[in-house]
């Protein structure tokens, strides 16, 4: 056998199960380079819901926002958000039994904190980060508040976390997240100790330039889906899907007074803040709308490929929506609201349909031609969405790209030759 190793690869982020889109990255990236011939590891947080591996022995202690903990407790996970010496101490003691080659960072910001960032810098570990929200730029990650989007930060001045209450509503959380981005600002942790980020969408390329990043540290690797594991159903039915989370910035008020107003039939699968409301809503705008709450994918394929379209009617700068690219592999077309990085997963009237964000008219204008749209017409752009997915969203191309950008940063990306 040859003498030379492996390259490995570190993966971090805050928890180590599947909550949400960016955790299912952290592992899917993962999986993906080990079954490439890496050697891999995991820097993550301790949390019930974490999944087995022997990596835990290098975790930091849970923190969890909203749970019940004391006052000692909370000025101690205040301390570590900010600048957290407990997991620079880990990851040291990682770093000496098991040296990566390359760190790849996800969702890490509170629980982790981006002192780590400085470490394996100061290690000569080079250290790449995926933007999955922008955090990078917005300390309340959306670019959103309660009154729409908001880029009142944009200038350095980040007192406005607080004075709009931006997280969760609460001026103790807002503020505690105001310090803690000041502080990371200030340090410039992010700055000063990535190497590269990567970027979903080229909108969140864009806007990172806007708030000041360089060109030069931004890489746009979109997201993938393996089409070969869609089986697509082109004939459209009779019924509007959207599916997701049931939260504000979605725009699902907007689609279901469209909805209303188009006289289509809409099913909405998903959980959330909003829920009640938009039943409310529902009652009293009218329109033949149907709620189905959580359904795992085995439930959920079927009814999205039963759908006619589905819809995705955001209303705050969305990256690189993955259930985009599910529908549009399960051969279905996608009405995407014009904001953040859907218009360029969209080619309008060809794999889907674009409106102005938050327009009703306009969506409801779009909703009643799909209603009476030939089937085939359908058929034809379900087809060319697939396609679409099929060609530039792979999981071969996203492997490629990152390996090229692994190599760019001087990690030999090649496994040693069996002799």
């Amino acid at each position: 056998m040859s003498s030379e190793k492996q390259p490995r690869l570190l993966s971090l982020n805050s928890y180590h199960y599947k909550r949400g889109g960016s955790d299912a990255v952290y592992f899917e990236h993962d999986a993906l380079f080990r079954a490439k011939g890496w050697d891999t590891g995991f820097f993550s947080m301790h949390h019930p819901s974490n999944e087995s591996t022997p990596w835990d022995k290098y975790f930091v202690d849970e923190i969890e926002f909203g749970s019940d903990y004391g006052v000692v407790d909370k000025l101690k996970m205040a301390g570590k958000i900010i600048y957290s010496t407990e997991a620079n101490a880990k990851l040291q003691t990682l770093i000496d039994n098991w040296r990566p080659d390359v760190a790849h960072a996800h969702c890490i910001y509170h629980h982790l904190s981006p002192s780590v960032l400085r470490l394996l810098k100061n290690n000569g570990i080079p250290t790449v980060m995926t933007a999955h929200d922008l955090k990078l730029a917005c300390p309340a990650y959306k670019m959103l508040n309660s009154n729409g989007i908001c880029e009142k930060c944009k200038g350095g001045n980040l007192l406005h976390v607080a004075k709009n209450r931006c997280l969760h509503g609460s001026l103790v959380v807002s503020s505690l997240v105001m310090i803690e981005s000041m502080v990371h600002k200030s340090l410039r942790l992010y700055k000063n100790n990535l190497d590269k980020i990567v970027v979903p969408s080229r909108f969140f390329g864009e806007k990172l330039q806007e708030w000041g990043w360089d060109a030069n540290q931004l890489v746009y690797i979109p997201n993938y889906v393996d089409a070969s594991a869609y089986e697509p159903v082109y004939e459209p039915g009779e019924y509007l899907l959207y599916f997701g989370r049931l939260a504000p910035e979605k725009g699902l008020a907007t689609l279901l007074r469209a909805n209303a107003t188009a006289g289509t039939t809409l099913k909405l699968v998903g959980t959330g803040p909003e829920e009640e409301n938009l039943k409310q809503l529902a009652a009293e705008v009218g329109g033949n709308v149907e709620f189905l709450g959580f359904c795992n994918k085995e439930t959920l394929w079927p009814i999205v490929k039963g759908s006619r379209a589905v819809v995705l009617p955001s209303e705050w700068y969305e990256n690189a929506p993955m259930s985009l690219l599910e529908a549009n592999g399960l051969g279905k077309i996608v009405v995407g609201a014009r904001i953040g990085g859907i218009p360029e997963m969209i080619e309008h009237d060809s794999t889907g349909y674009l409106f102005e964000s938050g327009n009703q008219e306009q969506l409801a204008e779009v909703l009643s031609q799909l209603k009476t749209m030939p089937d085939s017409k359908l058929m034809t752009m379900g087809r060319a969405a697939r396609a679409n997915v099929a060609e530039n969203f792979t999981i071969e191309r996203y492997a490629a790209a990152m390996e090229e950008l692994y190599a760019s940063l001087g990690v030999a990306t090649a496994l040693p030759a069996a002799s």
